[in-house]
């Protein structure tokens, strides 16, 4: 194994990281130590990842010998994909008129989210797994993909014109390109969370499958996708080419969402405050758990067995040195993964 490959693998802080070896697949499991939002740590950790594939598919004596041809997101978090922007962050920034650090912000959202809609520039094709609640950023994390599977119970939507302000990291150029552009203002404006049947009636969900069923739609539309693998994406190439999502246009939406955030009022800023409480309370009552243990991934769910040695080799034949399934950190706050 390749020290560059190993290096896709290094211990993160918010992101767990796998891979699946039937499937030539890598899965990024967001993980985060507190509330369930895009924290500088989890972008930078995100697009660290992002640029540890590249570098190994391009410069790698042998990529064959791994082949990454998906690059699967999503989360570990019972019940939520992920809650989106830092609101805490923008209220603090906003009050304080940091302009720039506001705009650091949504260009590193914009350089994840751009970067997973055009495949990395490279012949992979990215996929977006909600099992929960995406909402704001989580809700454009998921459409930045060239593929959205969603679990029926899922819900989301974009609530930021309840503080008064809009999704500016992506959410209109990926719906707008997805069901058009009246929908997608409506969408915007109406701060609705949607279930995601209504969503995929919408086409703004590709693949709609039974609640517990993703990991299993996952593995049906990557079987059925590599059986015509040079013809889909190239399929994939026309659409990117066809009507694509530039970094440009990206950036700037982020401007616009900058100027109107720092535009808000103390009252707007007030039910933002509001709105990150009630996702708290709602996250830690509604799933006490959470705060001590994550869904367990697809990888290790293979290693249903409790009397092993390291290192071993997994039913893929991957090989694993140590148990990914514990965790012996104990300072206050870190999440857990239960055996």
């Amino acid at each position: 194994m390749s020290a560059q490959f190993r290096k896709i693998f290094r211990e993160y802080n918010e992101i767990s990281v796998r891979y699946d070896r039937d499937q030539e697949a890598i899965w990024c499991y967001f993980k985060p130590q507190s509330r369930p939002c895009f924290s500088p740590r989890l972008l930078q950790e995100s697009k660290e990842i992002q640029q540890s594939i590249i570098k190994y598919l391009t410069t790698s004596d042998n990529p064959e010998k791994y082949p990454i041809r998906y690059l699967i997101l999503a989360s570990q978090i019972p019940g939520v994909f992920n809650f989106g922007g830092d609101l805490d962050l923008f209220v603090t920034l906003i009050e304080a008129q940091e302009r720039e650090q506001l705009l650091e912000y949504a260009k590193n959202c914009i350089d994840i989210c751009y970067m997973n809609a055009v495949s990395l520039h490279l012949p992979i094709t990215t996929i977006s797994l909600v099992q929960g609640s995406a909402l704001g950023g989580g809700f454009e994390s998921a459409l930045s993909g060239n593929v959205l599977i969603a679990e029926e119970h899922a819900e989301m939507g974009v609530p930021e014109i309840r503080f008064n302000l809009f999704p500016g990291m992506g959410a209109y150029s990926f719906l707008a390109r997805k069901c058009g552009t009246f929908a997608a203002e409506q969408l915007l404006r109406s701060g609705k969370i949607y279930r995601a049947s209504e969503l995929h009636e919408m086409n703004v969900v590709d693949v709609l499958v039974e609640s517990g069923g993703g990991h299993q739609a996952v593995d049906r539309y990557i079987k059925n996708h590599r059986r015509a693998v040079n013809g889909m994406q190239a399929i994939q190439s026309v659409k990117q080419f066809y009507d694509p999502v530039t970094y440009e246009e990206l950036i700037g939406i982020s401007k616009i969402w900058v100027d109107a955030a720092l535009r808000l009022t103390q009252t707007d800023l007030r039910v933002m405050q509001r709105i990150v409480a009630a996702q708290n309370r709602g996250f830690l009552n509604s799933n006490p758990a959470s705060r001590t243990q994550l869904v367990r991934t697809r990888q290790d769910r293979r290693m249903d067995y409790q009397n092993v040695t390291f290192p071993l080799v997994d039913r893929s034949g991957n090989q694993i040195h140590n148990d990914r399934r514990r965790c012996d950190r104990r300072e206050p706050g870190y999440m857990q993964m239960s055996s």
